[in-house]
């Protein structure tokens, strides 16, 4: 079972997914999944072209995005990329969607799109504690 946490309306992070999660993402109207997980780090994760694989199979957009440790601003562009040009709902994965929501609210704080508080009350809500990765 898939444990998608929405973070807003338009955003939810997920731990590792499953191949056939990416079917279950698109049922519940997700239509990009961003992979911010590394290829190879689990013998047992899926790899990102098999995730894309099923994404397209789905008929979901699909964006890899790896982070290791703190995201680059590269990498959080990407992201705001990507999620600028979703045709709707975005989810976002990794081991323990923390560097998903991390590289997101970085994001959104850069830009101004929300303010630190928010950024720390949606975090919560979603499972996640980015009182620490902010700055104040």
């Amino acid at each position: 079972m898939s444990d998608f946490r929405k973070v807003t309306d338009d955003f939810a992070v997920a731990p590792q997914i499953a191949i056939d999660d990416v079917a279950a993402a698109a049922d519940q109207g997700f239509t990009l999944v961003i992979n911010n997980r590394p290829d190879g780090e689990a013998p047992d994760q899926p790899s990102s072209a098999q995730m894309e694989a099923a994404a397209r199979a789905a008929g979901v957009d699909y964006a890899y995005i790896p982070v290791r440790g703190g995201p680059t601003l590269e990498q959080i562009e990407a992201v705001e990329a990507a999620i600028a040009e979703a045709k709707g709902p975005v989810l976002a994965f990794c081991r323990s969607g923390t560097r998903s929501i991390v590289t997101w609210s970085l994001g959104q704080a850069r830009t101004g799109a929300r303010e630190r508080g928010e950024l720390v009350q949606l975090g919560e809500q979603a499972g996640y504690d980015l009182s620490s990765v902010l700055a104040r």
